[in-house]
Order: C-alpha cells, then structure tokens, then sequence
C-alpha cells in the first residue's frame, strides 16, 4: 500500500527564514521552488536584457525595470522573474504588494530552472496579470514571447515588444543579447 507524501505549506512571510545561501527560494500557492544561483552566462544575458530594457524604458521616464523582480499574491504566492518591467507611475519605494500592474516578466531558463519556468512559472505570471512572458533560452538563441496562457512565438532575431505607452516600440536585436555565448 502506498503512503501520501506530505508537501509542507509555506507562506510569503516564511521565506526570510531562509538562508542567505545564493539560491532563489519561490512560492507558488504555498509550494516552495528553489532553484541554485545563476550562472555568469544567464546574469550576462538578463544584465543585456535589463540594459535594453532600460534604455528604452526608464531612461525616459516610462517604466522601472529590476532584475530580479518579485510579484507576490498573499498568502503563498511570491515569484521572483529575472527581469520584471512595471509602470513608472509606482514609485520606486513601492513595497512589492502595492504594485498591481506588470508589464513583462522575463525568466532566462537554466538546466536546473527550465520545467519550474516553463511549466509552472509561466501560466502563473499570467494568472497574477503580468500582461506579457518572455522565455530565454541561451542553448537555442531564441526567446518564447508569451502573450497569453497558450499563445506565444518562437523570436530567433529581433525583438518588436508594444508597451503599454503610446506608439513606444521596444527593439532588441538577439545578436547582441546572445554575442560571445557558445
């Protein structure tokens, strides 16, 4: 006869009990995910992300761009994308709770992170409102752009993203998020 597992419960608060260790400890309706530290490959590509990113949003007053990023929904819920994008309109002491509108949550998928990113993270983002999903896969030099549960494409070159601002086009060529990557 097989036993049930029983999986512990966490909560947002919990978390600070965890060590400072350099691994990403998550939640996602109480379920804890961790995942190791990244490696200098990933930090290059989302550093060349968020610069892009910047440059073309918070320079001008747009939008803040962090990396990483947290989105919490009380009490089990808190991801932490590599990058995330919100409104200008929260300030930059907003606590993580009280910014209610998100732009882009990028995660830069890793061995150790690619099924949690994909399979989990992905329609979890969407179910908390982030309005759009990148996925960035260093092994295949693309990015799953994901606008919805379910409707994404495959990005091998140039990145065209809309924002929410007016007639703002965001254009990212690949080449140079990717350069010197094996």
């Amino acid at each position: 006869m097989g036993m049930a597992l029983a999986v512990p419960r966490y909560a947002i608060e919990d978390l600070d009990r965890f060590p400072d260790d350099g691994n990403r400890y998550e939640l996602l309706d109480g379920v804890l995910l961790v995942t190791p530290a990244p490696t200098t490959s990933h930090q290059v590509v989302a550093s060349r992300l968020q610069f892009q990113l910047s440059a073309a949003l918070a320079v001008p007053g747009h939008a803040h761009v962090v990396a990483p990023g947290a989105i919490q929904s009380p009490p089990g819920t808190q991801l932490q994308p590599d990058i995330l994008v919100f409104p200008a309109r929260f300030s930059p002491e907003s606590k993580w709770l009280e910014i209610t509108e998100h732009w882009l949550a990028i995660e830069v998928l890793s061995r150790s992170s690619r099924i949690y990113d994909r399979e989990f993270k992905r329609d979890a983002y969407f179910a908390l409102g982030v309005q759009q999903v990148w996925l960035v896969d260093r092994a295949s030099k693309s990015v799953e752009v994901c606008r919805s549960r379910g409707i994404s494409e495959v990005v091998r070159d140039t990145i065209r993203w809309h924002p929410p601002v007016q007639d703002l086009v965001v254009t990212i060529p690949l080449n140079e998020v990717f350069a010197g990557l094996a």
